[in-house]
C-alpha cells in the first residue's frame, strides 16, 4: 500500500526486508525519509531507530513511524528517539500522504 500510494510521486522508494537490512540501505543510500515499522524481522524498529539516531551520517534523515505498536510507551519511546510522526495502524492512504507531505515536498509525476 505505501509503494502504490508514493507512486503517484516523483520519488525514488527503497526497501528493505528487515532492520538490519534497513539500517544497510539508509548508511548506503541516504534517503530523504524512512518508513519504519516498529514490528521487523532480525532487528525491530526501534531498535534501528536508535542506531540511525548514533550514526553521525544517518542521525538527521526524518523517520515516521508506521506501526500497530500504539502504546503509550512506544509512542513516548519513538519520540525521544526523534521521529517525525507516528502513524498508527490502521492507517488511510491519504492520511499516510498528508502525513509524508508534512515531512517532506513531493512533487506529482510528470505526465
Amino acid at each position: 500500500m505505501i509503494t502504490r500510494a508514493l507512486s503517484r510521486f516523483d520519488c525514488q522508494i527503497l526497501e528493505a526486508a528487515n532492520g538490519q537490512e534497513g539500517l544497510a540501505v539508509a548508511a548506503r543510500e541516504k534517503p530523504n525519509l524512512i518508513l519504519l515499522d516498529v514490528t521487523m524481522p532480525v532487528m525491530d524498529g526501534m531498535t534501528m531507530l536508535a542506531q540511525l539516531r548514533a550514526n553521525p551520517e544517518t542521525a538527521s534523515i526524518p523517520v515516521i513511524m508506521l506501526t500497530a505498536e500504539s502504546a503509550q510507551d512506544n509512542v513516548a519511546k519513538a519520540d525521544r528517539l526523534g521521529i517525525a510522526a507516528y502513524i498508527a495502524k490502521p492507517f488511510k492512504e491519504p492520511h499516510l500522504i498528508e502525513t509524508v507531505c508534512a515531512v517532506v515536498p513531493l512533487s506529482p509525476k510528470a505526465g
